[in-house]
């Protein structure tokens, strides 16, 4: 499935390199929370998503500009584990673009979950997504 918007071209991918995705990561800012110094579990977590929407720009070699990846059963819930746009293109609306997109793929019976860093939180409530008062994690170890 393929929409063009405002020369933004959103994918649903299975073939992203760890490098295309290090560099989102990087220059969004969630270089400081991700393993960005690691290529190898970069591309680990890549090949074990199940979902990965995509932003490219056709008109600059398909540059890859905005990510999301996830984990969902297609059925009923799916936790978006990423959602990133590169530094110089946010409030382009290309993260609504790939929120869209995801929808889009998943159909009207999925809902989309994600924990937010800080910074975002104005974000996802303009994008009209609900906060939710009782989420809870365990912690990786590395």
């Amino acid at each position: 499935m393929t929409g063009v918007e405002n020369d933004v071209v959103y994918t649903r991918e299975t073939n992203v390199r760890a490098e295309e995705f290090h560099s989102v990561l990087a220059s969004s800012g969630l270089g400081d929370i991700r393993p960005v110094g690691d290529l190898e579990r970069l591309q680990r977590m890549l090949d074990n998503a199940n979902l990965v929407i995509t932003a490219r720009l056709p008109n600059e070699g398909n540059r890859l500009v905005g990510i999301a990846r996830g984990a969902t059963d297609c059925s009923w819930f799916c936790y978006v584990s990423e959602l990133a746009v590169m530094q110089g293109l946010k409030g382009m609306g290309i993260g609504r673009g790939l929120l869209a997109h995801a929808r889009e793929v998943l159909g009207p019976e999925v809902a989309l979950v994600l924990v937010s860093v800080p910074d975002a939180v104005p974000f996802y409530k303009a994008a009209r997504m609900e906060p939710l008062p009782h989420c809870f994690w365990y912690r990786r170890e590395r």
